[in-house]
């Protein structure tokens, strides 16, 4: 009521004349011009990150750019290093972000919410947009190894019993290892740092608190010695444990500078405040020279044991990825990427499905359907449908799924999967979904708009956000899609219930908007002269385009090979390609893996070979832990956007590495239709599986020792088996598989 009695237009624009400023309501004007009028101008939730994005910045700002002789992360001291291909002038910035080396990994464990990261040089931060612990060397000759500040710093991530990020640097005194994971024999969560130092001359090996993350500074306010000094008390709350008592431990704060310029100073306190939030705190350990290398360790409890009440029967690694979908292949680095990928969708479905353990530390419907696929498919069925359960209680009353407003293309998504896990998990469905089934399609049918004047969005969704990739408000064939895949799945779980009226009613819906969708991809393609569909009808052919061939994978709504949807990969490879990846213009401005991965399975469902430089460029731009950020820099090869281990990108490397081996179509399965022709030049056993169908769960081994390679189908079928099952492996003659044995040896191609 206040809102429309006060004449708040009127005065914003009288203070704006008054201090001789711009309009702000005229340049919001402007700016929503841009778009399609829309009744979600920008979702609340991503305003509401951004602000606090953005806020980082700005005390980023403050803080960095007259203090760079201080030790900085990695991410700073290049990407504000003039000398550096990653620097970026500050000059109008608004504010000082990561826009160069969003990188990081997570440790955990698998039922356990909680992600601590490291970045790529070891920097560790235990809590989520917390502050972090590095580790140093310091010589007798007063010389400081930092790995932030040097280039030939090794990483990798070993995944055996437990998750370990182990981060080696060498230089001509040193060789300083660090070892981060989670305790897994404690049934609390605490975090273990490990590191070891071997030289040439004597030194210190340093454990040294730091005031940032690999998003910026984080306050330190006040730092405590733990009584018997074997730790610090941080901000008056948290512990971390130093396993061995240090001969030394040093504090500073913003006044009297890093801690990094008083290393050689002796112990004279206990502790140290700072009004500003900039304390910074390092313990030492006597290294001799050329001593054996030995462990120095601290642990970081994160959370008492009460919050997660279910963490005493804590699943270790091998136990929650038992039901997966296994892969041998003759090439370490697919294997590795495929076995990392798993486990990073199984961390990240701890709690809710998130897509990334710091940055996307939270819950969308896009991200997690996709996620929720993959999981499915490689067989991760129990995981899956624990989330199902839980996406009722996110439905409103109108029957809308929301995670963010003006998400259109949920709702179709969330019905999509809803039967998708009903047919690759034999009919097993709960019933509880019928009644937000029914309303999430009622929705999607009242959502539609109907225009007289404009025919080509007859029909369709009204203009949203979507996928922020897309640009601004628009009304995108990707949230279309999505619908009539969600209707066309709701009317068939309908139908498999016994439900005619509702089916009926939620078929013949499916069936209109899918004829009032392709009308409009027509009339597009007429009045653009080309069958290559935009994310739009309002829009020429861009990146955005990426997202119509959603209609291919994994919906299938068009058959393989369509020539609209080849024509829009061909303008995407065409004209968005860096370094032989999917660069998205808007928005990401970078290097986009789980969009390339989606271009590539457009060609592998159509047989067609350029899948695979598809393929090895995006498992080239991994990270050495197996990780792909949301969005890669062209020019440094690390992040530039969103989350620096993004499990939209791990999902779609598996559903690429399990459709390479079995694909189903609607009433067939196609094996080994992307097998790589140098595993079978190698000459050894191929395997995938099982994994999840519509006709049952399988397992494909192709035996690559013969001039005929030899291949057989391991299948436990569900009432409906596929009609066909082919086999086409590259150089081969197509062969198929059929009872009892469902073993063919396929012969070379004259």
């Amino acid at each position: 009521m206040l809102k429309r009695l006060l004449p708040w237009r009127f005065l914003l624009r009288l203070a704006a004349k008054r201090f001789d400023t711009v309009d702000p309501l005229s340049v919001a004007a402007r700016i929503r011009s841009f778009a399609q009028p829309s009744e979600v101008q920008e979702p609340i939730e991503l305003l509401r990150a951004g602000i606090i994005f953005h806020a980082r910045g700005l005390v980023n700002t403050k803080a960095i750019q007259h203090n760079l002789d201080w030790v900085w992360p990695y991410w700073v001291e290049r990407q504000f290093n003039p000398k550096d291909p990653s620097f970026i002038p500050r000059a109008f910035s608004f504010s000082h972000i990561n826009l160069t080396h969003r990188n990081w990994t997570a440790v955990g464990k698998p039922d356990l919410p909680l992600y601590p990261i490291v970045d790529p040089h070891g920097l560790v931060t235990p809590f989520h947009d917390g502050w972090s612990i590095d580790c140093w060397f310091l010589d007798d000759e007063g010389k400081t190894v930092c790995p932030s500040k040097l280039k030939g710093v090794q990483q990798k991530l070993k995944d055996d019993t437990n998750r370990r990020v182990i981060t080696r640097c060498t230089t001509e005194v040193v060789n300083l290892r660090s070892e981060v994971a989670m305790d897994e024999d404690n049934p609390r969560p605490v975090l273990q740092l490990k590191a070891r130092a071997k030289a040439s001359i004597g030194g210190w090996l340093i454990f040294a608190l730091r005031p940032y993350n690999p998003e910026g500074v984080q306050f330190i306010e006040k730092v405590e010695l733990l009584e018997g000094q074997d730790g610090w008390l941080v901000n008056g709350t948290t512990r971390i444990i130093l396993e061995e008592k240090p001969e030394k431990i040093l504090f500073s704060n913003y006044k009297e500078g890093d801690i990094f310029y008083r290393l050689n100073e002796k112990q004279t306190s206990t502790g140290i405040s700072c009004r500003i939030g900039m304390v910074t705190s390092a313990a030492f350990y006597r290294m001799e020279a050329d001593e054996d290398a030995r462990d120095f360790m601290l642990s970081v409890p994160l959370s008492p044991s009460k919050s997660f009440p279910h963490l005493t029967t804590s699943r270790s690694w091998p136990e929650a990825e038992i039901e997966a979908a296994e892969l041998q292949v003759p090439d370490a680095e697919i294997q590795f990427l495929y076995e990392t990928a798993t486990r990073t969708l199984i961390h990240l479905s701890a709690g809710d499905v998130i897509p990334g353990p710091y940055t996307y530390n939270r819950f969308w419907f896009r991200d997690a359907c996709i996620m929720l696929n993959a999981m499915l498919v490689v067989g991760l069925k129990d995981r899956c449908l624990r989330h199902l359960n839980t996406f009722a209680a996110r439905q409103t009353n109108e029957g809308y799924f929301h995670s963010q407003d003006g998400e259109w293309d949920s709702n179709g998504q969330v019905l999509w999967l809803f039967n998708r896990y009903r047919l690759l998990s034999d009919g097993n469905f709960n019933p509880d979904w019928i009644k937000p089934i029914v309303k999430g399609a009622g929705w999607i049918a009242r959502k539609r708009i109907f225009s007289e004047k404009n025919k080509k969005i007859n029909g369709l969704l009204p203009a949203g956000f979507s996928a922020e990739h897309f640009g601004p408000n628009d009304n995108y064939y990707w949230d279309d899609f999505w619908a009539v895949a969600g209707l066309q799945g709701a009317a068939d779980i309908l139908a498999a219930h016994g439900l005619e009226k509702e089916e009926r009613a939620i078929g013949n819906t499916a069936l209109e908007m899918e004829k009032d969708l392709f009308r409009s991809i027509a009339l597009v393609a007429e009045e653009k002269n080309t069958l290559a569909i935009p994310t739009s009808p309002n829009r020429r052919l861009d990146s955005g385009a990426i997202g119509s061939i959603v209609a291919d994978f994994p919906l299938q709504l068009l058959p393989p090979g369509d020539k609209r949807m080849l024509a829009t990969a061909g303008f995407l490879m065409n004209n968005c390609l860096q370094k032989g990846c999917v660069f998205q213009d808007m928005i990401h401005s970078g290097i986009n893996i789980y969009m390339t991965l989606e271009l590539a399975q457009v060609y592998l469902r159509a047989g067609d070979p350029r899948f695979r430089s598809l393929m090895a460029a995006a498992a080239s731009l991994a990270s050495p832990t197996g990780q792909w950020p949301e969005a890669i820099h062209p020019l440094t090869d690390g992040g530039c956007m969103g989350d620096g281990q993004h499990g939209w990108a791990a999902a779609e490397w598996l559903l690429l590495i399990r459709n390479i081996f079995v694909m189903d179509e609607k009433d067939s399965l196609v094996i080994g239709r992307g097998v790589l022709p140098e595993w079978i030049q190698r000459k050894k056993k191929l395997s995938y599986g099982p994994t999840l169908t519509p006709f049952g769960r399988v397992s494909v081994e192709i035996d690559c020792r013969y001039t005929s390679p030899e291949v057989h189908l391991k299948a436990d079928w569900y009432k409906r088996r596929p009609e066909k099952i082919t086999v086409h492996l590259p150089g081969f003659k197509p062969g198929s598989l059929s009872e009892p044995n469902y073993l063919c040896r396929v012969e070379v191609e004259e």
